[in-house]
């Protein structure tokens, strides 16, 4: 029986991603534009409008990348916020356009090229999986436009500033050194903002609904990349290795408490809220040995959704390849071999052992031994079979220069990016309907 070896669904990929959904095409999806009153105005921002369509693709992308079901349910409770940061998206848009900041189609098919890159995807294989789960590509091209435009008007505005003194990386440096001994955590964050304090009720449930998907299993990086407004949120939201009186002293609190691996509840901050996970601490100048993961996946898709209790002979007999398959299978190379079925890569890239999460996965990865596949993982879509192909202990807590100066400009640049949003927010003329 099935039932018996059935295991919380995994998704290994790499990350940060912009588009990397956990389940497979979605067989009878129907495109946004397609449903009733797809072009109602829902918004109008300084004479642009946003339609309910590019809200109901919005939405759909987010349901894609986080393995939620797309139902209308669904598309309604994240339409209030959808709609907010498309609303946000215009305002910066319009901010690149007015500083004649280029972005080019090539600068976009690059990035997208760089995603299918990441997630052994052939070239358009991206756009087709996106059209399979109703999600018009636009969605998805519009918003790496944005996240584009903006990076280079906010390295555009840094001027002067984008140059870091060789002092400023010394105080820096010293400072860190002065930390040795005191914790150090690695954390991720998702903010967002609220302009107009009769938001705050509205945004507070928006920001659970995205605590409760993430307890249930969807990737932090992939909410991050979607929902988050700091400029962390184009790295999936790593912050990285921070100390206490680095962040929010509100969110310091909950970090200092929180076990690795944790989620937070929503934490009212100044401008807004944040949801923070906890991948790992450390005390400062120690050493902190990490295990790096080389892995291959083999994903063998059902032909439906599975019922434990009621398996398709096509289930049953994908259940019996998976076992013949982990009975013989040696070497990453044979891996490699297998044919790729769905969107899952058979390499996802590096990965550390410490950060994994479930922690049965984590277990599982770190007992396997090398060249074995692991036994049948089953999950509702299908089954996946996993191998460790190398471990490396790694010291991750070098803090030299490169690092010191790239955690200076993004501080500079988080700064920047949430005082221009206010100030576009203030300045502008935004009509909502309906």
């Amino acid at each position: 029986m099935l039932a018996r070896l059935a295991l919380a669904a995994l998704l290994l990929s790499p990350l940060p991603t912009l588009a990397q959904g956990p389940a497979g095409p979605r067989a009878g999806a129907v495109p946004a534009e397609a449903q009733p009153n797809a072009n109602r105005i829902l918004a109008v921002v300084n004479g642009d409008v946003v339609t309910q369509a590019e809200v109901a693709s919005r939405a759909r992308l987010f349901a894609l990348n986080a393995g939620v079901a797309v139902n209308a349910e669904t598309l309604a409770r994240l339409q209030p916020q959808v709609l907010r940061l498309l609303v946000d998206e215009r305002l910066r848009m319009q901010e690149v356009q007015r500083l004649r900041i280029p972005v080019s189609d090539n600068d976009v098919a690059d990035a997208i090229a760089e995603i299918e890159r990441r997630n052994n995807l052939p070239a358009g294989g991206l756009r087709a999986q996106l059209r399979n789960a109703g999600v018009q590509p636009r969605t998805l091209f519009d918003q790496v436009r944005a996240q584009i435009g903006w990076g280079r008007l906010l390295r555009a505005l840094l001027g002067p500033r984008a140059e870091v003194s060789d002092q400023e990386v010394q105080d820096t440096i010293a400072a860190y050194r002065a930390r040795q001994g005191q914790p150090e955590f690695l954390v991720g964050e998702i903010y967002i903002p609220i302009d107009n304090a009769a938001q705050d009720a509205e945004v507070r449930r928006f920001v659970e609904e995205v605590v409760a998907q993430l307890r249930r299993g969807t990737p932090f990086p992939v909410a991050a990349t979607q929902f988050s407004q700091s400029q962390s949120a184009v790295a999936g939201g790593d912050l990285g290795w921070v100390g206490l009186t680095q962040l929010d002293p509100e969110v310091a609190a909950v970090v200092e408490r929180m076990p690795p691996g944790a989620v937070s509840n929503p934490i009212r901050v100044a401008g807004g809220y944040q949801i923070v996970t906890l991948r790992a601490r450390r005390e400062v100048g120690r050493e902190a040995m990490s295990t790096m993961l080389s892995i291959r996946q083999v994903f063998l898709p059902f032909d439906r959704q599975l019922d434990p209790q009621n398996p398709t002979d096509q289930q049953r007999q994908t259940l019996e390849r998976a076992q013949r398959l982990s009975q013989t299978l040696r070497g990453c190379e044979a891996m490699d071999q297998q044919p790729r079925a769905g969107d899952r890569p058979t390499d996802p890239g590096p990965i550390r052992l410490e950060g994994l999460n479930p922690p049965a996965l984590r277990s599982l990865l770190g007992g396997l031994p090398i060249g074995r596949p692991s036994q049948p993982i089953v999950a509702p879509d299908g089954i996946m079979l996993i191998m460790v192909c190398n471990r490396e202990q790694r010291n991750q807590a070098d803090f030299n220069p490169d690092v010191a100066r790239n955690q200076i400009l993004r501080d500079r640049v988080e700064v920047i990016s949430r005082q221009l949003q206010r100030e576009l927010r203030r300045r502008a003329v935004i009509e909502t309907r309906g």
